[in-house]
């Protein structure tokens, strides 16, 4: 179709307009994927040449999102626009211009799980601090070192920041691994010290989606990339929900114009996604926020019946099981579409016990909660089975992994065997030798060590349970890592067994870490999704249900935060509860539970009272008040069960 057919209004301005650079501040449901993939056709429709334009966003699902909509569309020569991730970007061009040969690094990339052996070495310079503060300092280095908007990023700015940077990367290229977020830094210290290249003259159109979800490091690398050509940005100050986990600070929309001479701001606010009711909620709740602009959502005229409830249960289990029995009973009516349910949770936990119960009723569902799926604590057995299983599978498929060598040999100790780590490391360092090497020379009798008794022990350990996986069938060998009798191998055997066929031990690998780090999520299904608050960004249902509103996880608290920093942190949170209700179009169901069980509490971080050594008392979210007059009285769960 021409590109500006059914256009008018700010979404006709938006896609005809030559203005550079263009600010589109869009609130949820105002259509800027639609407006911001118009503005691209008409650039090929008027014979621009698609491998100079670039469409970038930051999330996989947004990605994916514009990809099937530009499909859709069905431009000419629209394949060949220049479009993904930011993160996809940056490894391409790393890759291209061999900056990983040069550097000395290999892109394999750290899972979450291993980045706590990795923070527990980096213990060995005292002056890191505690295992919380390392890790903040290790966010802030995946940052390019710019913590707020109005940092330069690029640099370590202190004495202590050179050395952590110095021993991080010294502990990484020993371990012939990259950080996932260091392609950011890696890519931006590429491009300045190279103003020659050809990626800065890659581009005649920079198109980026979601710019609210970048932090200061990936928005200086854009304006490199769009230098003196075209820039389009598309985001909402009111949606950014990132600003604790990797320092994309709602500044960076809402400040735009002031690093951008000449920016033209062309707003989207009427929602054409949301009904009126939860427009009006969701209003009330964001203005709560004081670092924003006052921007209010417009709802569309016609009326829309919605239905939004707030619940309260007793305990989590009766809980799962109220929300599974409503919408089982409306789906076997055929008034619910199961794939047009989302359940929303503030922790996997929730997730699990709902998809049980619904799955447990005849209603398909599905979790997606993947990078959880090896979430737990390496020092204790019971709680690392699943990361002890995945890296045994690590290392049956490519042996020489020394990521997954560290992890292995510090499993089930209170200090991960650091101690002793370093002292293997130290050997290997002024020998030459891997730290395989090193292990096997210790196991043949060939090598000494001091105080390298538990690494020794967990090496041979590993030779042996390495050898008689061997020895199996692949689909054996999956089994005896993956017990089909043990609840948490459940996710994992899953993911192998939709493949449905036995997989060779890498391709077991690559399956399960690909649905790991980077699951699909269909924007389209036939069975209930159930997810996490942030990966709700960009989806839509008409029956949306937010278990576990309880305060300490809906708002969760950060960690001992001055005052200043602890309100900047409930903002997000408050930001993050307004992207999930606006996920809803006929049905938003809100849920708390009085009680959670205190070993749970305490694993999800959530604070609980009372004298119940087993149970510990909660209350409701402290955002539900703020969500204003027309939001509906509680009622507890058995009445309302009755009166739905």
């Amino acid at each position: 179709m021409p590109w500006s057919d059914g256009l008018d209004g700010q979404a006709l301005e938006i896609a005809a307009t030559p203005a550079s650079p263009l600010r589109v501040v869009a609130g949820p449901g105002t259509g800027k994927t639609f407006a911001l993939l118009r503005r691209l056709a008409r650039l090929l429709e008027e014979g621009q040449d698609p491998r100079r334009v670039l469409l970038v966003t930051f999330t996989r699902i947004s990605a994916a999102d514009l990809e099937r909509e530009l499909n859709r569309l069905g431009l000419p020569q629209g394949e060949q626009v220049s479009k993904g991730t930011l993160h996809s970007l940056c490894f391409s061009v790393l890759h291209r211009s061999h900056v990983f040969e040069f550097t000395r690094r290999i892109p394999r990339p750290l899972l979450k799980f291993e980045e706590r052996f990795l923070l527990e070495d980096l213990a060995r310079y005292g002056e890191f601090g505690t295992i919380h503060q390392r890790r903040a300092t290790l966010k802030a280095f995946e940052a390019a070192w710019a913590r707020t908007h109005d940092q330069q990023p690029g640099w370590p700015t202190t004495p202590t920041e050179q050395q952590f940077q110095a021993a991080l990367e010294e502990w990484l290229r020993f371990h012939q691994s990259m950080l996932i977020d260091e392609l950011i830094p890696l890519t931006l210290r590429y491009l300045r010290s190279n103003p020659g290249c050809q990626e800065l003259q890659q581009f005649d159109h920079v198109l980026v989606d979601e710019y609210q979800d970048l932090n200061r490091a990936e928005q200086e690398l854009i304006d490199l990339l769009a230098q003196g050509r075209s820039l389009t940005v598309v985001g909402d100050q009111d949606q950014a929900i990132y600003q604790d986990f990797r320092y994309a600070h709602p500044e960076g929309i809402a400040l735009f114009h002031e690093a951008h001479a000449g920016t033209l701001d062309i707003p989207l606010d009427l929602s054409r996604r949301c009904p009126p009711a939860i427009v009006v909620l969701a209003n009330s709740l964001i203005r709560h926020n004081q670092r924003r602009s006052g921007r209010q959502l417009i709802p569309m005229e016609e009326a829309v019946e919605v239905n939004v409830h707030v619940v309260q249960w007793p305990n989590m289990q009766a809980e799962a099981e109220g929300i599974a029995e409503h919408v089982a009973a409306r789906v076997l009516s055929g008034e619910y579409d199961p794939g047009r349910v989302l359940v929303l949770c503030p922790r996997r936990h929730f997730g699990y016990l709902i998809r049980d119960e619904l799955q447990a009723r005849q209603v398909d569902a599905h979790s997606f909660f993947h990078e959880e799926a090896l979430d737990g604590n390496p020092k204790e057995a019971a709680e690392s089975m699943a990361q002890q299983a995945f890296t045994l599978l690590t290392l049956l498929a490519t042996p020489e992994d020394r990521v997954a060598l560290r992890a292995w040999l510090g499993f089930n100790s209170p200090q991960l065997r650091a101690g002793e780590y370093r002292r293997l490391r130290d050997h290997c360092a002024m020998s030459g030798q891997s730290p395989f090497e090193a292990l096997q020379a210790i196991r043949d009798g060939q090598l000494a060590i001091p105080y390298t008794s538990g690494v020794s022990a967990r090496y041979a350990l590993l030779v042996e349970s390495l050898l008689e996986l061997a020895e199996l069938q692949p689909q054996d060998a999956f089994d005896v890592l993956f017990p089909p009798e043990e609840p948490w191998a459940g996710h994992f055997r899953a993911i192998y067994d939709q493949d449905g066929e036995p997989l060779e031990h890498l391709g077991a690998l690559d399956l399960l870490r690909t649905n790991i780090t980077q699951p699909e999520l269909p924007t389209t299904a036939t069975y209930v999704r159930i997810m996490s608050l942030h990966k709700s960004k960009g989806l839509t249902a008409d029956h949306v249900f937010i278990p576990g509103c309880i305060e300490g996880l809906i708002p969760s608290y950060s960690r001992d935060l001055p005052f200043e920093e602890e309100m900047r942190y409930r903002e997000e949170q408050r930001r993050l509860f307004y992207v999930a209700i606006t996920r809803a179009r006929r049905t938003l169901v809100l849920s708390s539970t009085q009680t959670l069980p205190r070993v749970l509490a305490h694993r999800m971080g959530a604070p609980v009272a009372g004298v119940d050594l087993v149970n510990g008392e909660t209350i409701a979210s402290s955002l539900l008040a703020e969500l204003g007059e027309t939001c509906p009285q509680p009622v507890v769960g058995e009445q309302w069960l009755m009166g739905s």
